[in-house]
């Protein structure tokens, strides 16, 4: 195994025996493959497990009771059981589901309260488990379902506003660290890792799901000295072997990742896991994100789904240059590459008002994905796109497009 793609520069010997041990255990161990994989325990097969990836993203927004005057069980299945409808109608073959927005879950966890997004009181009972309604619903039409998990976050621009008393975030305030937006939980922190893995392994272990994924949130990009001490801690203990800040951050990263993606094999070995982070390839560095080492080495990822958000004439980031950054790595043997599409900016004034300039963008980068070889299928953020007026005429294109061999 070539060490420096997996670690960017010379480790300590702590944390060198910590993520090599972890990616070596499993790096020579046979992976599943994503999508045409051996279907879990209680789902049903579907033609979906033989399709190249067609995905869409449904956020906690989306997905929010909040503002129903109606809350129960019920009205929740009804709403997502119409969500799943007009999916398949589409042509979708898998939904990508936030079932983690904050430091909260919309299942019945162990590790963390209910989210505030089913009765508008975060750690409120909602009476039933959505995840369980929803793993359900999804494979009696055939739909493969990812569960969507924020690691990290604990609260963005003050949402949740209020916090439980079971909340990690209450109980353990030491594991966090505040930006001027973000509270997290501190990535260079054990007991926050171990959390987070714990939190993955209930899922798979509980759930029918047929896949985790994570989002491109990891150090918040004004982290600025927040984890100083920390750092000094760990550079104090490893002297002269000790890497820069920007090198150990990625490290505390890689161990999340890698201990997450043994987690989920240990359990369920059909349960992919994947990473869907910036686009641009170079921004990822400023979110302590070693995309590389997570796409060009096993034992760490199933699949990899950049975020492509730009339009086919973007001034300042084409989508086909962005993909062709992509398509050129190296990627480990059964790494799965699909492509995030940027569904909410149809119509809009976005990328200097590119997406403006036809209605069909999204239908020829899709055209453009189906002709590589290299892209194994592509997602679609999000759901709210297949119904906005602004997107209507891109979304039908797309539908269209996607009806076809």
């Amino acid at each position: 195994m070539n060490l420096k793609r997996i670690l960017p520069t010379v480790l300590s010997a702590v944390l060198l025996a910590s993520a090599f041990t972890v990616c070596a255990l499993y790096g020579q161990r046979e992976q599943p493959k994503p999508v045409v994989s051996e279907p879990s325990a209680t789902s049903t097969d579907s033609e979906a497990d033989l399709q190249p990836m067609k995905g869409v993203w449904l956020t906690h927004m989306e997905l929010s009771m909040e503002g129903e005057a109606d809350k129960s069980k019920t009205a929740f299945e009804h709403k997502f059981s119409d969500m799943i409808k007009k999916c398949k109608e589409f042509g979708f073959n898998c939904v990508v589901v936030q079932v983690r927005p904050f430091c909260d879950a919309l299942y019945k966890s162990s590790y963390f309260p209910y989210s505030h997004i089913l009765t508008g009181t975060q750690g409120k009972d909602p009476g039933y488990d959505p995840l369980k309604q929803m793993c359900e619903i999804c494979h009696r039409q055939g739909i493969r379902l990812h569960a969507w998990i924020n690691p990290y976050r604990v609260s963005l621009n003050n949402v949740p506003a209020e916090w439980s008393d079971d909340n990690p975030a209450v109980k353990e305030p030491d594991l966090l660290l505040t930006t001027g937006s973000t509270t997290i939980l501190d990535p260079s922190n054990e007991k926050s890792r171990q959390l987070i893995v714990n939190g993955v392994s209930e899922i798979v272990e509980n759930y029918d799901v047929d896949g985790i994924q994570f989002d491109d949130y990891f150090y918040p990009t004004d982290i600025n000295d927040l984890d100083r001490e920390q750092y000094q801690t760990y550079a104090s203990k490893a002297g002269d072997n000790a890497m820069s800040l920007s090198d150990w951050r990625k490290v505390n990263v890689n161990m999340l990742v890698a201990q997450t993606y043994i987690s989920i094999h240990r359990s369920k070995k059909a349960v992919v896991f994947g990473i869907s982070p910036q686009g641009n390839l170079e921004n990822n560095d400023a979110l302590s994100a070693d995309v590389i080492s997570w796409c060009c080495n096993k034992g760490y990822i199933d699949y990899i789904c950049p975020q492509l958000y730009f339009s086919l004439d973007n001034p300042k980031l084409r989508f086909e240059d962005a993909l062709k950054s992509w398509t050129e790595l190296d990627l480990a043997k059964d790494m799965q590459l699909y492509v995030g599409l940027a569904g909410y900016k149809a119509g809009t004034d976005e990328d200097e008002g590119t997406w403006k300039k036809s209605e069909n963008i999204l239908k020829e980068e899709y055209k453009i994905l189906k002709k590589n070889n290299k892209v194994g299928g592509f997602m679609l953020y999000s759901y709210t796109s297949l119904l906005s007026d602004e997107a209507k005429s891109e979304a039908q294109n797309l539908k269209q497009e996607m009806k076809l061999k």
